[in-house]
């Protein structure tokens, strides 16, 4: 089990790191507004072909970032989630508990080292 000290400094990483989520998802929105609006604007004829689709996969690109720093978001909230229920550090699988050097090496995480080597197999 966490002890308190611990406990405080993980729920300070995971705020921070939600709060640098939000910053990047925002970015990331920003950046692909920006692009969508010059990809329909007048210059569009004047691009090479070839660089149109390199700006067509930069967004590819920038829509995946996007997509995995929503999914990060939604891990670090859950487990400030756990922190305010009290089951923060506890396997949501197999009710094991989490051991501290996971938690402090990731977090968010949700399922116990051995859940989550049998998920990863799958």
């Amino acid at each position: 089990m966490i002890d308190e000290t611990t406990r405080v400094r993980l729920r300070v990483q995971l705020t921070e790191e939600y709060a640098r989520l939000e910053a990047e998802i925002a970015a990331l929105d920003h950046e692909e507004r920006t692009t969508q609006s010059e990809a329909s604007g007048e210059n569009a004829y004047r691009d090479h072909m070839a660089d149109q689709g390199s700006a067509t996969f930069e967004r590819e690109m920038d829509m995946t970032f996007e997509e995995n720093d929503r999914d990060e978001l939604d891990r670090v909230r859950d487990a400030i989630a756990r922190l305010d229920t009290g089951t923060y550090g506890i396997c949501q699988r197999c009710s094991a508990e989490i051991p501290p050097a996971r938690l402090e090496a990731v977090p968010a995480a949700s399922l116990c080292i051995k859940c989550k080597e049998a998920e990863e197999t799958r």
